[in-house]
C-alpha cells in the first residue's frame, strides 16, 4: 500500500523562523523524484528551491503562493511505495537542517459527519487555492497561513469582517496590515476576538471607578498611497540598516585621489593575457592590504561582554543592486585571494544576487563591506555600515578632473574615497591612517608591492 508523507518547511539555518511561498515548482497529482525541489521560497536572506527528501505521487500542497510559513509548518503531502522489510520508507539520504528524512508520518482519522472543522493551518490547500480534503465534506475552505491569524489575534482584529485579495478571497498578511494601518490612520483601534473557549469567571460587583477614555494615538503616515510591504530581502535590509543607525556610532572621513596610476595598471595587467581583472578585484586588494595594517577596523563589538572582538580572517562583503533589491554577498577569506581570484568570486556571486540564488550562506559573515555607488554615477556617499561589522569603503566614480600632478595643472582620472567606521573599535587616526593608506595605493599602486 501506498504511504502518505508530510514533508515540512524545514529550518534553513541562519537563525531564520520562516519563510515565504514565491512559486510552486510542482502541482498536485505530479510525480517526483527524490530531493527534487518542489517549491521556491523567500526567506530574509535569500530565495532558496526547496527539496523533497521523498519520491512518490504530490497528493496534496499547503499553502498560495505568497503565504508565509513558519519553520516546521507542513509543505506538501506525497504517496511514496510500500515500506521496505527494515519499515523505513524510502527517502533521500540528504538530512535538511533542522529536518530528518526518516520521521514518522502523523497519524490521519476519518472526518466524520458531526465530527469539528480541523483547524485551518492543519488543512492542504490544493492548485486552485481550495483546501485540499482528505475523506472529508466537499467544497472548497480557504486557508489562511498561521502566522495571518496569530497576526490579526494579537492585534484585536477580528477575521471575519475582512475581505480577502489572495485566490478565493484568501485574507493575506497584506490585508490584516492593510486593516490594521486603516484603523490607526483613522483613530480607532481593533476590538479584542473573543477566544473560542473564553472562561468563565464569577465577578464580585466593582465601586473602582474606571478609568478616563485615552486619546487614540493617529498614525503620522499618509492615508492611500502605494503601499509596499517591507518583507524577504527589502524587510531584512531595513531591519539591518536600522540596527546600524540605533546601535553604532559611526563617524565617516573621505579623500579625493587621483586614479591614473591605477587604471594603468590595470590597463596593462589586462593586455598582458589570461583572465581579465575587474576594478573591484583590484580595490579588494588594496582593502585587505589595509586592513592587514589597521586589523582594528576587521573587528565587531560585544557590548554584552563589553569588548571589541578583532577578527583574524577578512570575509569581504560588497553591495550589488539587483531586481530584488540591495544584496550584500561574501568573499570568503578574501585576504588570501589573488586579483584573479577576486575577479572571479565576484562575478559568481553578482551572477547569483542577479539571479536570486545566493544562499543565507553567501550573505552573512562578512567583516568588512566595500560599496562601489560609483557605478551609479555619483562621487560621494556616507555609507551605513553592515551590522555588526564595524566598518565600510565607499568608492564614487572615476572621472576626468583638474588636478595638481607634480607641481603642473593637468587632467587626471579622480576618484572620492569615503570611509565609514565604527568610534567603538578605533579613533579618528586610526580610521585616517586607513583611509589614507587605501589612497596611497590608488595614487601608487606600486605601494602595494610592499605589503605582498
Amino acid at each position: 500500500m501506498a504511504q502518505v508523507l508530510e514533508f515540512k518547511l524545514p529550518d534553513l539555518g541562519e537563525g531564520l523562523t520562516g519563510a515565504e511561498i514565491v512559486r510552486w515548482l510542482v502541482e498536485i497529482g505530479d510525480v517526483v523524484a527524490v530531493d527534487q525541489p518542489v517549491v521556491e521560497v523567500e526567506t530574509a536572506k535569500a530565495m532558496v528551491d526547496i527539496p523533497c527528501p521523498y519520491g512518490g505521487v504530490v497528493t496534496a500542497r499547503f499553502g498560495e503562493e505568497g503565504t508565509e510559513l513558519p519553520v516546521g509548518a507542513p509543505l506538501i503531502t506525497v504517496a511514496v511505495g510500500a515500506p521496505a522489510a527494515d519499515g523505513e520508507t524510502e527517502g533521500s539520504g540528504n538530512v535538511l537542517v533542522g529536518y530528518g528524512t526518516s520521521e514518522a508520518p502523523a497519524r490521519r482519522r476519518r472526518v466524520r459527519p458531526g465530527d469539528p472543522v480541523p483547524a485551518a493551518p492543519a488543512e492542504p490547500v490544493s492548485a486552485n487555492g481550495a483546501a485540499a480534503v482528505k475523506e472529508a465534506p466537499e467544497g472548497p475552505v480557504p486557508v489562511i497561513s498561521p502566522l495571518v491569524r496569530r497576526l490579526a489575534r494579537e492585534n484585536g482584529l477580528d477575521l471575519r469582517e475582512l475581505h480577502g485579495s489572495g485566490p478565493d478571497g484568501l485574507i493575506l498578511r497584506a490585508d490584516v496590515e492593510y486593516a490594521l494601518r486603516a484603523a490607526q490612520a483613522h483613530g480607532r483601534t481593533a476590538q479584542p476576538v473573543a477566544e473560542p473557549h473564553p472562561r468563565v469567571v464569577a465577578a464580585a460587583p466593582s465601586t473602582a471607578v474606571p478609568p478616563a477614555p485615552q486619546t487614540p494615538v493617529r498614525s503620522s503616515a499618509p492615508v492611500g498611497g502605494i503601499r509596499t510591504p517591507l518583507k524577504g530581502v527589502r524587510g531584512a535590509v531595513a531591519d539591518k540598516l536600522s540596527r546600524s543607525r540605533r546601535e553604532i556610532p559611526d563617524a565617516t572621513c573621505w579623500v579625493d585621489a587621483d586614479a591614473t596610476e591605477l587604471m594603468r595598471a590595470r590597463t596593462a595587467m589586462n593586455a598582458a593575457g589570461g583572465p581579465k581583472i575587474s576594478l573591484l578585484a583590484l580595490l579588494a586588494r588594496i582593502c585587505t592590504a589595509a586592513l592587514a595594517r589597521f586589523p582594528e577596523l576587521n573587528s565587531t563589538v560585544d557590548m554584552e561582554a563589553r569588548e571589541v572582538v578583532q577578527l583574524d580572517q577578512v570575509h569581504l562583503g560588497f553591495a550589488a543592486q539587483t531586481a530584488r533589491g540591495l544584496v550584500v554577498p561574501v568573499v570568503r577569506d578574501a585576504h588570501a585571494r589573488d586579483a584573479e581570484s577576486l575577479t572571479a568570486e565576484f562575478a559568481r556571486l553578482t551572477e547569483a544576487g542577479r539571479g536570486g540564488t545566493l544562499t543565507p550562506a553567501e550573505l552573512t559573515g562578512g567583516t568588512f563591506t566595500l560599496n562601489n555607488y560609483g557605478v551609479f554615477g555619483v562621487d560621494g556617499s556616507t555609507p551605513i555600515i553592515n551590522h555588526p561589522e564595524a566598518a565600510m569603503l565607499g568608492v564614487g566614480r572615476i572621472i576626468p578632473k583638474p588636478w595638481v600632478h607634480e607641481g603642473e595643472l593637468a587632467v587626471r582620472q579622480l576618484v572620492e574615497l569615503s570611509l565609514t567606521f565604527d568610534h567603538r573599535v578605533c579613533d579618528g587616526g586610526t580610521a585616517g591612517g586607513f583611509l589614507r593608506y587605501v589612497a596611497d595605493c590608488v595614487e601608487q599602486p606600486a605601494v602595494l608591492l610592499r605589503t605582498l
